[in-house]
């Protein structure tokens, strides 16, 4: 991750450095916030932010499920607010990929009670490059992770709470000290439900499945744009159940995710996925995916709000 020169807060733009809550905000103690990750890509007509609307109103619908208004700094935001804030974010700031907006409470609190604690609205901007290096191009090696994916009946799964991405860095922390790219998470039936921080699909006779989303996934932007794109290349995408053992004896495996965009699986608990290589399929639609972000593509162009 590289540093960027202004953080938007509240309506201003502070400098990195000076973009500081209190030790007792109440989202550092009990994780009380709401985040997204939106990428931003250059194209022909200057940088565009990727389905920045939708990651925005997932964002407010967060804002809902927490119980969360969306006033910061005496101001109420709507969607579009929250669009130009964004887009004035990045303006602000010389080289940005990828944008991180928060909602968090903020007040000087102690104690579980959220109720009357003052929301604040924050938007980094940084580059982040290639998330998982170089996974997108040779193919990643992912674990199952001994983690359950929290369900429904711990708290929101289909929302980005802060405070659920807890078993996600433990997941992620498990993977990367068996040298592992990622881990997928089960749910609590043992289904596959999703990575750490991605979406995952697999190609078997013909084809693509991935699980439905009362598996207790987050119904990422990014996934369903993937599905989106794979239907519009024919390929039939069936949302269900699905097992481990129909994931390791896949003929392709992939993630996506906003951070990852498209990454070929190539191993999973030392098992090889298909030839161990990318796979045909995965290949095409990430090479899709890559010409529609690119600005290439006008049937897509809809996703991408341009910054200028």
């Amino acid at each position: 991750m590289e540093k960027t020169e202004k953080i938007w807060m509240n309506g201003k733009l502070t400098d990195w450095n000076d973009a500081k809550v209190h030790i007792l905000t109440h989202a550092l103690n009990y994780g009380t916030a709401v985040f997204e990750g939106i990428r931003v890509y250059q194209t022909p007509k200057g940088p565009a932010v990727f389905r920045l609307r939708e990651h925005m109103s997932r964002l407010l619908d967060g804002c809902k499920v927490m119980g969360i208004d969306p006033e910061f700094g005496g101001r109420t935001y709507g969607l579009e607010d929250m669009v130009e804030a964004v887009k004035t974010c990045i303006k602000a700031n010389k080289k940005v990929d990828y944008v991180k907006p928060c909602v968090f409470l903020s007040g000087e609190e102690v104690g579980l009670n959220p109720v009357g604690v003052p929301a604040s609205f924050s938007i980094t901007c940084i580059y982040m490059g290639a998330y998982l290096g170089g996974a997108s191009t040779e193919g990643a090696k992912v674990i199952t992770s001994s983690w359950q994916r929290p369900d429904n009946l711990c708290g929101p799964a289909g929302a980005k709470i802060n405070g659920t991405y807890v078993t996600s860095c433990l997941a992620k922390r498990e993977a990367v000290r068996q040298g592992a790219k990622e881990a997928v998470m089960l749910n609590s039936a043992g289904h596959v439900a999703e990575c750490t921080g991605e979406n995952i699909f697999l190609f078997k006779n013909g084809k693509i499945y991935t699980p439905q989303s009362a598996e207790c996934i987050l119904e990422g932007i990014t996934r369903n744009s993937v599905i989106e794109i794979a239907r519009g290349m024919g390929y039939e995408v069936i949302e269900t159940q699905i097992t481990r053992t129909q994931l390791v004896t896949a003929d392709e495996v992939w993630m996506t995710g906003t951070a990852a965009e498209v990454v070929p699986v190539t191993s999973i608990d030392g098992r090889t996925v298909g030839s161990g290589k990318i796979g045909e399929v995965s290949g095409k639609i990430h090479a899709k995916f890559h010409e529609i972000v690119a600005g290439k593509d006008p049937k897509y162009e809809r996703w991408l709000e341009y910054v200028n």
